[in-house]
């Protein structure tokens, strides 16, 4: 019985090195040699230009959310360490929706609003993530300021991308 089971575990070997070597994947020395494909970053294809966020943004197909369910909601960034928390929603004199995020601070002492646009960020369940704007922006970001942007209310419906990680 053992027998037969290392001829069988032989053969399946040979099989394998046989179709890795014609598939390229086994180098001089006899060992098998694994290689990561070159994916460009996203919106880099290289015929074409640089996405810009607004057009990242539609290919994470953006869904509705009602803005009173992302107050609150923690913003991770890609260690999902939490960034801050959204404070508000709103929407600038030149009709961009942006969120406003407690950033800084120790437990949401000291912290201080930055604003975030939406196309930036993701969904995740109950978490946002931060996907185009990483934690070093958020530090050198300008306190936000109302600026003439207005507040939407919490029955107001936006659409926000989908994250996965």
């Amino acid at each position: 019985m053992i027998g037969r089971l290392t001829a069988i575990g032989l053969a399946i070997g040979v099989i394998a090195a046989a179709h890795a070597t014609a598939a390229g994947t086994v180098n001089a020395d006899g060992f098998f040699v694994l290689a990561q494909a070159m994916v460009p970053p996203t919106g880099m294809e290289p015929e074409k230009k640089p996405m810009t966020p607004a057009e990242r943004m539609q290919a994470r197909f953006p869904q509705p959310v009602r803005v009173g369910d992302l107050i609150g909601l923690p913003l991770l960034d890609d260690s999902s360490c939490t960034l801050g928390r959204v404070r508000e929603v709103v929407r600038t004199a030149d009709d961009k929706i942006e969120l406003i995020v407690a950033y800084g601070g120790l437990l949401g002492w000291g912290a201080r609003p930055v604003a975030v646009p939406i196309e930036v960020v993701g969904i995740q369940g109950r978490e946002l993530a931060s996907l185009d704007m990483p934690r070093s922006e958020y530090a050198v970001a300008p306190t936000w300021r109302n600026a003439g942007a207005q507040a939407l209310p919490d029955d107001a419906m936006i659409k926000i991308a989908l994250a996965r990680r």
